[in-house]
């Protein structure tokens, strides 16, 4: 079959496979209210979605209108976000909700362009949100769409390079149907997510079966083509965790930054303990250090050691500006980076322990 022929054949077999095989129980699926599918869309981004489900219903719960997240406190914000990671999502989430309100009278613009304009939106996204909520002729290109892309229509080049993006952003542009771009695009995220997956996709199962060029080759291991790997630099930090045994002390970073407005553990090693313990009215009665935990991020690996210092806290000491006594109680649901809910678990635990 000529390429021209694929592409001609390639929308009307993936929304046929859509409507029998794809999602439609998904909780975003069952609304075109344009804002829950762009909290889902947010939300989906770099995350799986299992994990979104639960997220997804208790921001609703909490948000559930526009002008409600709005009108919330980012810390409110950041506490349901707490455990998806790319926090800058949240903030740009929130940021976005009062730009809505403020420069659209709390609806969402229609076209890809100007919604693709807000924070933390960007092509692809906005895309998505235009054709299933307003059901706009617009192009998605999310990462399972590209590999699907690459390999039905050979493209080589890595996905990452400027290159290679606009080659299939002009190849997302032509093979747009003329109608069902809600069935069509939902086409596509079902396919990368459910049968071209990474590894070991399920070639036999998949509506371009005799159309993909890296099934006919045997390439669906080389395509689409793997960016070049840099080694990540490695990082150190050394934390504090104060307690006593009901409460620790913790700071709010700054707005922006990779767990920026969440609260975390005050950096330092024994000598700014002891300061601390001046400014903030302590008295410190113990320490001891933590086994060092290593966490990867996108552009550097940190390895963390933590100080465990056990203090005793009058009870009408209050945490100035910038500070929190949390309670341990509400380590579970407070805005906190995964790795730092998980050392106060563990930190807590030694310290309400024998000999803590």
């Amino acid at each position: 079959m000529s390429e021209a022929a694929c592409v001609k054949a390639f929308s009307g077999r993936l929304i046929a496979w859509q409507e029998q095989w794809g999602r439609h129980d998904l909780p975003w699926q069952q609304t075109q209210d344009a804002y829950r599918v762009w909290l889902a869309e947010i939300m989906l981004q770099q995350t799986q979605v299992r994990t979104v489900i639960s997220y997804y219903a208790r921001f609703l719960e909490r948000f559930p209108t526009i002008e409600t997240l709005a009108l919330a406190p980012l810390d409110s914000v950041l506490e349901l976000w707490a455990g998806l990671g790319y926090y800058a999502r949240a903030r740009n989430l929130h940021r976005c909700a009062q730009m809505i309100v403020s420069d659209y009278g709390g609806r969402f613009p229609q076209d890809a362009s100007r919604i693709a304009a807000l924070p933390g939106i960007g092509r692809s996204t906005a895309a998505a949100i235009s054709a299933f909520a307003f059901g706009a002729r617009s192009a998605i290109l999310d990462g399972n769409v590209k590999r699907v892309l690459a390999r039905c229509f050979g493209i080589e080049g890595s996905p990452a390079t400027a290159a290679t993006q606009k080659v299939l952003w002009s190849l997302a542009e032509a093979l747009l149907p003329a109608t069902g771009i809600a069935a069509y695009s939902q086409g596509l995220m079902d396919l990368g997510a459910t049968l071209c997956v990474r590894r070991a996709p399920l070639c036999t199962a998949c509506p371009m079966h005799d159309l993909c060029i890296a099934r006919r080759q045997g390439r669906q291991a080389e395509l689409p083509t793997a960016k070049t790997t840099k080694t990540l630099p490695e990082r150190e930090t050394e934390l504090l965790l104060l307690t006593d045994g009901k409460r620790v002390l913790l700071e709010r970073r700054p707005p922006a930054g990779i767990w920026g407005g969440l609260l975390t553990l005050p950096e330092g090693g024994v000598a700014e303990a002891r300061a601390y313990a001046r400014r903030h009215g302590f008295r410190l009665l113990g320490m001891r250090p933590m086994p060092a935990v290593k966490r990867s991020f996108t552009h550097f690996r940190l390895q963390i050691q933590t100080l465990l210092c056990t203090v005793a806290v009058s009870p009408s000491v209050v945490a100035e500006a910038g500070w929190q006594w949390l309670a341990c109680a509400e380590i579970e649901t407070a805005a906190l980076p995964t790795p730092i809910r998980r050392l106060l678990r563990d930190g807590v635990t030694i310290a309400s322990g024998p000999g803590g």
